[in-house]
């Protein structure tokens, strides 16, 4: 048949760009001025609203680092609920893992009827070892089969209505707040993963520094990320337009990496509950900007992009996965599904001529 043969000229040709450049359409003569009453367009916002609301979405969020970075701690503040278990309840029999373990957890979280499936993805043991040399492969093969599983339930004939989305959307990297500089373990994990995964660098427990010392230390890592050619998210070449961009520039030039705190207790302040660490000289407000920057974070992450973080996984990462995979299966031969799975071969019937 003919998609068939679509899919065949698609494979031989070459691995395409991550991202082509969309071809201009010719401008739309705009006739707002002539419309003769009420159409009802805008109510489409409404109408995907609504399915939405239905159906709920996935978020799938990675957190790496060193043990005692308050990964945990972190997440749970973002989502305001106990979504992370801390690695180690230290049980001085509890010894670090040997090797890199990854543990996924998932939870649904509802807000204003907006349902959520969030998944956390631990890495327990990243960077604990006395040699962390390629601590990063596990991780990146995880990445790599959820993206295979999704490619494998896409090819099938039959598809899922919905195919279960456990792709991994956002990595979120802990930076020991040494003030110094990158040690070559970030460096190397960065290097590797930007790649298949939009990575957003936090420094940990960033009340360990004087708001002086903060402030070089983001310029420098910001400074060692540019040198060694790492490319975090918000990625620059995927800006959509000059208003992404303007508002993307500020985030890669400004706030990151977020230098945050992280905590699940409330304080009384002034009144008014709020989350803390409570310190011998007052209290860390983790909402108050003017104390970190997890405010920022929290905004970026859920508030802003979101929905991008989801989209540049499918279009970018996913996309460079599935291209890559299809050309080195060499295109499904006849009678070889993807991954050498066999498929039983299709009945040849004549193509109905069109009359």
């Amino acid at each position: 048949g003919l998609p068939e043969t679509r899919t065949d000229t698609a494979m031989s040709e070459l691995v395409p760009e991550p991202r082509p450049k969309p071809a201009v359409p010719m401008k739309p003569v705009s006739i707002n001025s002539n419309l003769l009453g009420y159409i009802g367009i805008d109510t489409i916002i409404e109408q995907m609203r609504k399915k939405t609301m239905k159906t709920g979405f996935d978020f799938n969020i990675m957190v790496v680092g060193q043990s005692g970075l308050g990964k945990s701690t972190l997440v749970n503040t973002l989502f305001k609920s106990q979504v992370s278990r801390k690695a180690s309840s230290w049980n001085r029999e509890e010894k670090i893992p040997k090797t890199v373990e990854i543990k996924a957890i998932g939870h649904v979280i509802e807000e204003g009827g907006v349902k959520m499936k969030l998944t956390v993805i631990d890495t327990p043991g990243f960077g604990d070892q006395i040699n962390n040399e390629n601590c990063w492969e596990p991780i990146e093969k995880y990445i790599n089969e959820q993206y295979e599983k999704f490619l494998k339930e896409e090819v099938n004939i039959a598809r899922k209505k919905r195919i279960p989305d456990t792709r991994v959307h956002c990595c979120l990297y802990f930076i020991s707040p040494t003030g110094h500089s990158l040690r070559p373990l970030d460096l190397e994990f960065m290097k590797h993963l930007s790649k298949v995964v939009n990575i957003i660098p936090v420094i940990a427990k960033a009340d360990t520094m004087t708001l002086e010392e903060k402030s070089e230390f983001k310029q420098r890592v910001r400074k060692e990320l540019e040198v060694n050619g790492i490319e975090f998210y918000p990625q620059k070449e995927f800006d959509e337009d000059l208003e992404d961009k303007t508002e993307n520039d500020k985030i890669r030039q400004e706030s990151m990496p977020f230098a945050v705190v992280g905590s699940d207790k409330e304080y009384q302040v002034n009144g008014k509950r709020v989350l803390g660490r409570k310190t011998p000289w007052g209290i860390i407000e983790v909402e108050n900007l003017n104390h970190c920057e997890f405010a920022l974070l929290r905004d970026f992450v859920i508030r802003t992009h979101l929905q991008d973080l989801k989209e540049v996984t499918h279009n970018i990462h996913y996309e460079t996965y599935r291209a890559k995979r299809l050309n080195d299966n060499g295109g499904l031969p006849p009678g070889e599904g993807l991954l050498g799975t066999v498929l039983p071969p299709v009945p040849a019937t004549p193509c109905p001529t069109a009359e």
